[in-house]
């Protein structure tokens, strides 16, 4: 079994990025590229949850089919998957409802981002194991055309009224992220319906992962232009939208990440560039998880916004303006948890759910 460095450094800094966009020092002063697209439309922000879930993919394409291949039986291997995802589910649940507990004015909420990865990687994890590429290939498809076929069938797409909110308020009532007041209806961007093309982005980086594996470097190459293509071709009937994961927006990211992981490979494998982000991808899960965290202790505990405030605010904002001061505080919570999963790697540990 081999372990490429692209692949985690990859990983690694979509987590960074991750970090970096959901924690600014003001959250009224944000860079719009550091912003999700406020419906339609797709900001660099919007790529970064969708590329973790395409190296999922490429992650179980490295690590599960050499084992299955070497003998293992796929039972075993399942069983393992299964757990896993049952932890990473669980935790996300957990942080959610210490927010609830903790912060003020926060409402609880079941779905949200390792809630889906969780998902994702048992989903994808069975495709990887009990299917051929033919299959998996058939599975994207048919994600894709049925749930642009879902979207069309529920009518209208704007916010609160599309079939993926409606859905998320009949599952979830008000335990989801978002809340119309005037109307009562929730919406969440990591709901039910949306999980569906979340899993053919997870299945893209399994082919694409298997396609590394197999040195298929022109595949890569191909596969993310077309991939992007018909992303953009799509949007002109079926938008870009994160927040419905709309198919589009599958083949858009998809395709951008692909060629992210060929570059990657290409700089970091084969001609031995430093693999920046490695140490924030082999503690992926603990560095976004312990991240959650932090942003629910400070606030809680009453210390952020005097944090923010004495050390950010109080001299930036009349040097260089809030938007660079909120930024500041960004970076310097992405430092502050580079450092601490570079210590963890000098010291071996790897937090493994």
């Amino acid at each position: 079994m081999r372990r490429l460095l692209s692949v985690d450094a990859l990983r690694g800094c979509t987590v960074a990025g991750m970090l970096l966009v959901n924690d600014p020092g003001d959250w009224n002063h944000v860079y719009t590229p550091l912003d999700h697209a406020p419906w339609n439309g797709c900001t660099p922000t919007d790529l970064v949850f969708p590329f973790f879930l395409f190296v999922v993919g490429v992650s179980i394409a490295l690590s599960m089919l050499p084992r299955l291949e070497q003998g293992m039986a796929p039972a075993t291997l399942m069983r393992g998957a299964c757990w896993r995802a049952l932890r990473i589910l669980g935790l996300g649940v957990l942080i959610n409802v210490l927010a609830w507990w903790w912060m003020p004015g926060v409402h609880l909420r079941f779905p949200g981002v390792l809630q889906r990865i969780g998902v994702c990687f048992a989903v994808v994890s069975a495709f990887a194991l009990y299917t051929r590429p033919r299959t998996q290939w058939s599975a994207i498809a048919v994600i894709l055309v049925g749930y642009a076929w879902l979207l069309w069938l529920g009518g209208s797409l704007d916010r609160w009224v599309n079939i993926v909110s409606r859905t998320d308020t009949a599952v979830f009532g008000h335990f989801v992220y978002l809340i119309d007041p005037a109307t009562g209806r929730g919406h969440d961007p990591e709901g039910l319906l949306s999980t569906l093309p979340s899993i053919a982005t997870t299945l893209l980086g399994l082919r694409m992962g298997s396609w590394l594996r197999a040195e298929r470097r022109q595949h890569l190459l191909l596969a993310g232009v077309i991939a992007v293509v018909l992303g953009w071709l799509w949007s002109r009937w079926l938008p870009l939208n994160k927040n419905l994961w709309t198919p589009s927006f599958v083949l858009w990211c998809g395709g951008w990440a692909t060629l992210a992981l060929l570059a990657f490979h290409g700089v970091i494998d084969k001609r031995g560039w430093p693999a920046l982000g490695r140490r924030f991808g082999v503690n992926a899960i603990a560095a976004y998880a312990g991240s959650e965290l932090m942003q629910i202790v400070l606030p809680a505990l009453g210390w952020q916004d005097p944090l923010y405030q004495h050390l950010f605010a109080s001299w930036i904002t009349p040097l260089a303006g809030p938007s660079i001061a909120s930024l500041a505080w960004a970076v310097a919570f992405v430092a502050l948890w580079w450092l601490i999963v570079y210590a963890m790697d000098r010291r071996r540990i790897y937090l493994k759910l």
